[in-house]
């Protein structure tokens, strides 16, 4: 009988302790929610606010600077500003995290959201690459513009965010920034619940070889195929007359080149078919080849601008990463040997795109087998978006991966999709299997 009071006064003992904690429990989570962004923001660091943003799409906004640093194994190498942009839908709601590659200057829009902050209704913490615009030191050193050291600053900034958004979080990107994606989750596989590149190629070379034979003999129909070769042959066999057009054009914007200006008139016309496909561009509006000069060229200048092989061009940074860890693609100029001032384009990422201080710059393939081996061992949670014209998909992991035997990462690619491709590219049903499956990984 002793023993039974006692049992009974201990359990409600216990169930009044239990219901004491509960309560301190609902009072903390309520103190939590009676802060609003700003506060909890404040007592973020490294992150301090710059400015307020409007936005249309969330119900707030921010700027904020992110301290990181330069050398994330040396604190001696100092410190730089990285740009951060936050859109707030809710402290209850998923976020997304953009591994941007470049620049994140869009983001500050006020009608800015993603598509998958869009479709999730979530959070978005969009996050600059290190030595682009905002985001660079004030001393460039280009020996710390590593993916490694990239992939350092999303950890830290993805562990700081964590301490006010503690649900699902889902790391995205687009080409440079879907590969951001792809390495951030290899290297730091328990930062994100959920990751979505798209468009992202993994090359294993600075000439990877796999896009030169994609454009030749598999991308869209023969019949496409040849009309861009034709295109490509007649400007080709006209440049008596359209080197000069194309002269007065440069001029007028004020572009400098490393290599004579023959030189880059052929490599445009290299570059053309890539960009051609690239974007989508409808093969229906490429001029005949009875067009007159300025018809031609106009067209050229529409698909392969010259600034892309300027030193006026914005993309060095992503340059000294190409030849170092990126890789990048190179021209099959066999066809049009005959008219091209340029007999091979070996080589032309050093002597076009960088300055002749990074002539010494050698590829290394350790990034690409250390994804490819995470990849193939490995079964996270991970939605690959490609479009089927896009030459960078030639380099993608769908063209080696096997996912058959994977129950969480999958592979689509829309068969007519561009670089453009996103989830609202493609049809009705496959569009539900890819949201099914998403939602399904946030309610787990």
């Amino acid at each position: 009988m002793v023993e039974m009071l006692y049992f009974c006064r201990n359990k409600e003992q216990t169930m009044k302790n239990r219901s004491i904690v509960l309560f301190v429990a609902l009072l903390a989570c309520c103190v939590l929610q009676a802060q609003n962004l700003t506060d909890r923001l404040a007592k973020l660091s490294p992150v301090s606010i710059s400015k307020k943003l409007e936005s249309k799409k969330f119900s707030e906004k921010y700027l904020l600077n992110f301290t990181q640093l330069v050398d994330p194994k040396d604190a001696s190498k100092g410190t730089f500003q990285q740009r951060v942009i936050l859109c707030h839908a809710g402290f209850d709601r998923p976020t997304v995290l953009v591994t941007e590659g470049y620049s994140a200057y869009y983001a500050l829009y006020p009608n800015y959201e993603e598509e998958l902050s869009r479709l999730l209704n979530a959070n978005v913490i969009c996050v600059e690459y290190r030595y682009f615009a905002d985001s660079t030191p004030k001393e460039v050193d280009y020996a710390y513009l590593t993916v490694e050291n990239s992939l350092a600053d999303l950890h830290q900034i993805t562990q700081t965010f964590k301490k006010i958004y503690v649900g699902k979080w889902i790391s995205t990107g687009i080409s440079k920034g879907g590969m951001t994606t792809m390495f951030y989750r290899a290297s730091y596989p328990e930062d994100v619940d959920i990751s979505v590149p798209y468009v992202a190629p993994l090359n294993k070379g600075i000439r990877d070889g796999r896009h030169e034979k994609f454009l030749k003999n598999k991308v869209g129909t023969a019949r496409e195929r040849q009309l861009i070769q034709d295109y490509q042959m007649e400007v080709l066999k006209r440049r008596s007359t359209l080197v000069p057009l194309f002269k007065k054009y440069c001029d007028e914007k004020k572009y400098t080149f490393r290599l004579p200006i023959d030189n880059i008139y052929d490599l445009c016309i290299m570059e053309y078919s890539f960009a051609l496909w690239q974007w989508g561009t409808p093969v229906e509006t490429i001029p005949a080849p009875t067009s007159d000069d300025q018809t031609l060229l106009q067209h050229l200048l529409d698909i392969s601008e010259p600034n892309y092989f300027s030193e006026q061009g914005d993309n060095y940074s992503f340059n000294v990463q190409a030849v170092k860890e990126l890789g990048y693609y190179g021209y099959d100029m066999k066809p049009f040997r005959k008219y091209t001032s340029m007999k091979n384009s070996k080589d032309y990422m050093y002597k076009v795109m960088l300055a002749p201080s990074e002539g010494n710059l050698k590829f290394s393939k350790a990034l690409y087998k250390a994804t490819r081996k995470y990849l193939k061992k490995n079964d996270p949670k991970m939605i690959y978006i490609y479009g089927g014209i896009d030459p960078w998909g030639s380099s993608g992991v769908g063209t080696w991966l096997k996912t058959d035997n994977k129950e969480n990462l999958k592979v689509y690619t829309w068969p007519r999709g561009s670089h453009s491709t996103r989830i609202g590219s493609f049809d009705e049903q496959t569009r539900k299997e890819i949201m099914d499956r998403l939602n399904k990984w946030l309610g787990e």
